[in-house]
Parts: C-alpha cells; structure tokens; sequence
C-alpha cells in the first residue's frame, strides 16, 4: 500500500512538459518530476545541453525525451508542441520555464528586442497553455507552473523588458487559472529570487553584486536550481489540488526583507 507521502506527492503515469528544462531552474524541476515518477519531455533550443538533461533524468531513474526548438519563433513553437506529445502522450503537467534576458538600459532597448522578450517569455507560455490546458480540462486533471521573477514586481538591474513579459506570466497564471481551475486543472506560478544560473550569468559575474544580494535573503545566501524541486513537486502533484491562480515565491526571504 502506498504510504501517505506516496499518495500525496507520487507522479507516477503522469506526463511532463519542460520548456528551458535543460539549464537552471527549469532543469532541476524536470530531475524533481522526473524523480516523483513522471515521463518528462524537456524543451530547449540547445541540443548539447538536452543531451546532457536526458542523459540526467535516465542516471536517475527517469524516463525521459527532448525537443529541441526556438520557442521565440511561432513556428518551431507549434511544432514543439506537437512533438513534445509525440515520446509519452499528451501532458498532464506542463511547467514553463524558457527564459530569455535582454539586458541593455531601457533607453536603449530596441523594438526587435522587446519583441524577442514577449516571444520567448510570455507568448510562449500562452500558446503552450492555449494547446495544453483545454485537452487537461477534458480529461479533468491537469496542472501547469509559470515561472515568473521578482522582476515582475519590481525593477532590477536594466531588465526592463523582461520584467514586463515576468509581469505578464503572473497575469496569465490567474487567467488561465479561471479559465481551466472548474474542470480540474491547477495554474500557479513561482517566483525565484536571484537564483546562480545561465540567465543571470551577467550578474554572477560581479562578486560584489552577488554577495550583496545575497545578503537581502533571509537565509543568507542565492538560489540553486535545487531549490524548486521541492515547489515543482507539490504543485505538480495532487498536493495541489486546492491551490491554483497563485504565485509561490521561492527567494531566500528575499522579497520579504
């Protein structure tokens, strides 16, 4: 019989979909997925990089495909979406990780890269949930995690553009939350602090900024990509059930010093 743990937090014969799942954050909730039972389909644009998360997700256990795509391109998008159900069957669990930051001053911020912004962090995640959600609202379960920033409520450090896209996944998470939330399916977001990953590789390079915000926390130190095993387990899971249109900060205390 499975323990009380087991029911509550198991995955098994659920299906994953992963976007940005092969770097960061996005690569350690797909080995947390992975690890509580789920078939995980990790999406990315590196192809080396997908290798190495699915080679990961196989050491340990996990079953586990990649696709590879731009999701900034409307095209390989669609086709992403359609392959990621190809390895296991249509997701049950989708977590929209992808990022992309582009970090001149406002002032100098193109419209090409504005447009590249809102394609990759918030268009992505909305066609993925337009695909996705109805088909979990059919079957009656279904669970989908926007991760969005601490940008989304606050300025930092020349992130103007991705701020307003972050602002914008917070958003959709309560849209797509009423919309699918009566039939079954759970929309929440996670907001990290400042977590060491390739997307921050700007910042991390500054010791002194590093150490600085690191010292906002209330723990003490930054984020790892080990953190959000925890959060993207429970929100996956039927743990969840009663918790949706919410947006879970995972930041050290950081937003609340």
């Amino acid at each position: 019989m499975p323990s009380y743990t087991d029911q509550l937090f198991s995955l098994r014969g659920r299906v994953a979909v992963v976007t940005g799942g092969s770097s960061g954050i996005g690569r350690g909730m797909a080995l947390a997925l992975g690890s509580a039972g789920a078939r995980v389909v990790v999406v990315a644009r590196n192809r080396g990089n997908l290798a190495d998360a699915v080679a990961e997700l196989a050491a340990e256990g996990c079953a586990a495909a990649s696709v590879s795509a731009d999701l900034g391109d409307r095209t390989e998008l669609a086709r992403a979406a359609d392959e990621a159900q190809t390895p296991f069957g249509p997701p049950d669990i989708l977590v929209n990780c992808a990022g992309l930051n582009l970090r001149p001053p406002l002032g100098r911020l193109t419209l090409r890269q504005w447009d590249e912004l809102m394609a990759v962090n918030l268009t992505a995640p909305f066609v993925l949930g337009q695909r996705y959600g109805p088909q979990m609202a059919d079957r009656g379960w279904g669970r989908i995690i926007n991760v969005t920033s601490q940008q989304a409520q606050r300025a930092f450090g020349n992130s103007g553009g991705y701020g307003v896209a972050k602002g914008g996944v917070a958003s959709l998470t309560r849209s797509q939350s009423e919309a699918w939330a009566p039939r079954g399916v759970c929309v929440n977001a996670v907001c990290p602090g400042f977590v060491v990953t390739p997307l921050t590789a700007e910042v991390s390079a500054d010791p002194v900024r590093t150490a600085a915000l690191a010292a906002r926390t209330m723990v003490g130190r930054n984020g790892l990509p080990g953190d959000f095993a925890g959060v993207a387990v429970f929100l996956a899971s039927t743990a969840s059930d009663y918790v949706t249109g919410q947006e879970i900060r995972v930041d050290g205390g950081f937003s609340a010093t």
